[in-house]
C-alpha cells in the first residue's frame, strides 16, 4: 500500500540534494552562457550581415516565405513563434552584426525550418505547451492539497494529480532537448553551407550555441529532480 510519508525519506533527501546541485550548476552554466555571448557579440560576422539579415536569408535558402523576422525587447529573449510564424530577435541580435547574432539568429530559424518540415519532436512540444502551462502553474498547489487531504482521509488521488502534473512539465523539458539541439544542428549546417564563417568563427559560434543548449539540459534535470523531489513524499508500506 502506498502512504504519503510527511517529513523526510531517503527520496525526498536524494531529491532536495540533486535540486541544490541543478540550481548550482544552472547558476554556472547560465554565467558562462553570458559571458560567452557578450564575448563573441564583440565579435564581426565574416560578411557584416545584421542577425536580421541572417535570419531572412536563412528562411530564403529553405523556401521560407511565410514567416517574418521581427525585433523583440530585451536580453537573450530570442525564439521562434510558431503560432503568429514569426522569428523574434532580441536587442543584441536583431541588428548587430556580430559572429553571436548570426548563431543565435540561424538557431531561431532551425526552429521554423523544423516547424516548415514538420520535425516530430517540435510538434509534440507544441501540442505540451498548453497543459503545460496549466501544470507549471497549478502543479505545487495540487500536490499541496493532495498532501493536506491525504493526511486527514488518506485518499491520495489528488496528490498523484499533482504528481501527474509534475511529471508533464518534465516531459515538456526532456522534449525540448531533441528539439534545441536539432535547432543548432541545422543553423550551424546552413552557416557552413553558405561559406560566410572562418573556421575559428564556426568554432565560436558551436560554443555559442552548445552552452546556450546546456541550459535546456540544465532545465531537464531540474524538472526530473522536482519530481524526485515529491515523489519522495509517498512510500509503500
Amino acid at each position: 500500500m502506498i502512504q504519503l510519508y510527511i517529513g523526510y525519506s531517503p527520496s525526498s533527501g536524494v531529491g532536495l540534494l540533486l535540486l541544490i546541485l541543478v540550481g548550482v550548476v544552472g547558476f554556472i552554466v547560465q554565467t558562462r552562457l553570458q559571458s560567452v555571448f557578450a564575448k563573441y557579440s564583440k565579435v564581426p560576422f565574416a560578411n557584416g550581415m545584421t542577425g536580421a539579415e541572417v535570419a531572412e536569408k536563412m528562411l530564403r535558402d529553405n523556401g521560407i516565405t511565410d514567416v517574418r523576422v521581427i525585433h523583440t525587447p530585451g536580453k537573450l529573449t530570442d525564439h521562434f513563434n510558431p503560432m503568429d510564424k514569426t522569428v523574434n530577435l532580441s536587442d543584441a541580435v536583431y541588428a548587430s552584426n556580430s559572429v553571436a547574432a548570426a548563431a543565435v539568429a540561424a538557431h531561431e530559424c532551425g526552429h521554423a525550418v523544423q516547424h516548415a518540415v514538420g520535425y516530430a519532436p517540435l510538434r509534440m512540444r507544441s501540442a505540451l505547451v498548453p497543459v503545460t502551462s496549466f501544470s507549471s502553474q497549478y502543479s505545487t498547489w495540487v500536490i499541496l492539497g493532495g498532501v493536506a487531504l491525504a493526511a486527514t482521509t488518506n485518499n491520495m488521488i489528488v496528490f498523484w494529480i499533482g504528481i501527474a502534473m509534475v511529471a508533464v512539465s518534465a516531459l515538456f523539458s526532456l522534449v525540448t532537448l531533441p528539439v534545441e539541439y536539432d535547432a543548432s544542428r541545422r543553423a550551424l549546417a546552413w552557416l557552413d553551407e553558405q561559406n560566410i564563417l572562418t573556421d575559428q568563427q564556426h568554432a565560436q559560434a558551436q560554443e555559442a550555441l552548445s552552452w546556450a543548449a546546456r541550459t535546456y539540459l540544465v532545465a531537464a534535470l531540474s524538472a526530473i529532480a522536482v519530481l524526485i523531489y515529491y515523489l519522495g513524499f509517498a512510500r509503500r508500506d
